[in-house]
């Protein structure tokens, strides 16, 4: 009896050693906080399909990003905090390694399909990583380079592996990207894929959808009707991906890059929450954090603080790909999670914020549940202040505020790195631009001096 017990066990153990890497699709949504979505608690929006995503899988509470889109990009895909890699806006140094590398040396077939915008700016004269120096097999994109900017939504402008396709009026972008995510889940689901999927929706400018087309309708209204719609491209990849029968092993995560776009208004939990996209707020950073594989994670809620540094080494954690030493280890997998008993002992999260953008001022941070600090020294509790209006000073402090006060002080105070600049970051084109700007007023008041001088005496 016993040799048998051993056989089954050595038989299962080889049955799980033997068990094929899953396909792994990461959808990032563009401009979404956590408030917008049903399952965390928003009620102005309908996203019915991200619902049942947390509800069948692992919805983290406490998911958080940078607070702005490119910083976002360049940590979610490198796994590192951006003080060590982020350069330029709109740009990913093309030697970084990314999650793509990793995932093709373990045998995956890899494409990205959405949005890139890490090539260059329209303000500096840089070059970036093309989607085959990131990692990628394939790639459908819009905005692969900044003189492609084109429309993202009617009439787009997509580049499909080197052919850029200008398509006519009536044709909606998000639909033609949606289509190639959905037609390379088909064409690999023989082999391990990796599908990058950046929407670009719900994005400004504010449009109506093929589900929604009023022309009367306000920003807002159409931000509801994006949002609807990219709901609904997301269950689009879940229906793919269910009837190619990948449902026991595929992982589907989906998340937000920052916080939503500060002219949208949300009800969440009963209140009001305006946008913070750029800001350090916390609705600024907090973004949905979904991960979907019924094959491999039960359903549940964690607390867990987790940010977007950990994607990667939990990609390679699922892929059994191995992370090269001189990749830093910022984040950390989330694998364990899959195990509902499980949380993470990490207490709180550092954000490096130097957005090289005129939008948002640069900061250094670290928070847990209640509490952040920053590295100017000011403390907040987010929980009864969550617009950080009123610094605390720390002799005016709770006991459980002090420690709270010590501990973000210290992550803060030994983490590396520093700002390139302390000011809001302004382009080269636009000093030149003031500086155009005010020799034209002088000449004029010298002009208009100079013919007064000339008018004869009344």
């Amino acid at each position: 009896m016993q040799s048998i017990v051993l056989l089954l066990l050595y038989c299962a153990c080889r049955s799980l050693s033997a068990a094929p890497s899953p396909n792994i699709i990461l959808i990032l949504a563009d401009d979404i906080g956590a408030e917008v979505v049903g399952a965390y608690g928003g009620e102005s929006f309908e996203t019915p399909r991200l619902d049942q995503m947390a509800s069948e899988g692992l919805r983290l509470e406490h998911g958080h990003a940078q607070p702005l889109c490119t910083p976002s990009r360049v940590k979610l895909m490198t796994g590192q905090y951006n003080f060590r890699n982020y350069q330029h806006f709109a740009y990913l140094d093309a030697s970084e390694t990314t999650f793509a590398h990793l995932l093709s040396e373990a045998g995956y077939v890899t494409g990205v399909i959405g949005k890139w915008q890490l090539f260059d700016n329209r303000f500096q004269d840089i070059e970036g990583a093309l989607p085959g120096d990131a990692g990628f097999d394939s790639y459908v994109l819009w905005q692969l380079k900044a003189e492609q900017r084109g429309s993202r939504y009617w009439s787009p402008l997509i580049d499909h592996n080197g052919d850029v396709r200008q398509y006519g009026e009536g044709i909606f972008g998000p639909d033609i990207l949606n289509a190639a995510a959905r037609d390379f889940i088909r064409a690999n689901r023989s082999k391990p894929f990796f599908l990058y999927y950046p929407m670009v929706l719900p994005h400004s400018p504010f449009v109506n959808t093929p589900d929604m087309r009023q022309q009367s309708a306000d920003d807002q209204q159409r931000f509801a009707a994006m949002i609807a719609y990219m709901d609904k491209l997301v269950g689009n990849v879940i229906d793919t991906v269910k009837e190619n029968g990948l449902t026991d092993n595929t992982v589907i995560i989906f998340l937000g890059d920052n916080g939503t776009d500060r002219n949208i208004v949300s009800r969440y939990r009963g209140a009001e929450i305006e946008g913070a996209k750029g800001k350090t707020l916390n609705h600024g950073t907090r973004v949905p954090f979904l991960l979907w594989a019924p094959g491999r994670i039960m359903p549940r809620v964690s607390t867990s603080m987790v940010n977007l540094a950990d994607v990667l080494p939990t990609l390679a954690d699922l892929a059994g790909a191995s992370r090269p030493e001189f990749i830093p280890s910022d984040g950390i997998s989330l694998v364990p999670l899959f195990d509902r008993d499980t949380e993470l002992e990490r207490e709180n999260l550092f954000i490096h914020y130097d957005p090289r953008w005129p939008t948002g001022r640069p900061a250094r941070y670290a928070f847990d549940r209640r509490w952040k600090y920053y590295e100017d020294g000011r403390f907040y509790d987010i929980q009864s202040d969550p617009l950080e209006q009123h610094s605390i000073a720390a002799a005016k402090l709770t006991r459980e505020g002090l420690i709270a006060y010590r501990a973000l002080q210290s992550r803060v105070r030994t983490m590396e790195g520093r700002f390139a600049s302390g000011e809001r970051w302004r382009p080269t084109v636009a000093f030149v631009l003031v500086g155009a700007a005010l020799l034209i007023s002088v000449l004029v008041l010298v002009w208009a001096f100079r013919l007064v001088r000339r008018m004869p005496d009344s």
